[in-house]
């Protein structure tokens, strides 16, 4: 059987591509998932391991779909040979499990791959810091205004009800019960 693994991080993202290519490959069966690979805890990735069978080929497009880390890769690649299947990677034609060489090359592969997430987080630390040293602000964006805030606080200081106060100003009662909250908290 031949099966395929397609992976990209964000729902945002597209595996049309992935999937498209394994499908020319001739994969039967592919499993796709909308998730970071960071580490190996992946449904998808789980369950295609799991139904591996002697004689499997499990094809994906590069090696960072299956994994990040070269730990977590040598791991995925002692799990699809003990079960008797074979790996291959349709970018990275080097890499065929029957081959001794395919363990080093799929670690460096691995390594490389974590090493260039790694960068990826520090470049993304450093423009979130830039941007914090401009002004920006994170987060979603407050369902209240500062003089909404202001205006519901006194209204619920003078004993007007949490659903009343809500309901003027269009927005849940939780939102009024958290901003009464956080006042008490920061009065003390």
């Amino acid at each position: 059987m031949k099966y395929g693994y397609a992976r990209v991080s964000t729902e945002a993202q597209d595996l049309a591509s992935q999937v498209e290519r394994l499908q020319a490959a001739g994969c039967e069966r592919i499993f796709f998932e909308k998730r970071s690979g960071k580490d190996a805890n992946r449904r998808q990735l789980q369950r295609l391991l799991k139904v591996l069978r002697p004689g499997d080929l499990v094809h994906a497009v590069v090696s960072d779909r299956i994994a990040r880390d070269p730990v977590d890769m040598l791991d995925i690649l002692s799990t699809v040979t003990a079960a008797g299947a074979s790996l291959r990677l349709l970018d990275e034609p080097f890499i065929d499990t029957t081959s001794e060489m395919s363990d080093l090359m799929l670690f460096l592969l691995g390594w490389a791959a974590k090493w260039q997430r790694r960068r990826i987080l520090e470049n993304t630390a450093n423009g979130r810091a830039r941007a914090k040293a401009k002004g920006v602000k994170f987060g979603r964006k407050p369902k209240l205004s500062l003089q909404q805030r202001a205006e519901a606080l006194a209204r619920l200081a003078a004993g007007e009800a949490q659903r009343e106060v809500a309901d003027s100003l269009m927005v849940s009662g939780s939102t009024i019960s958290r901003l009464q909250s956080q006042a008490t908290h920061l009065a003390r």
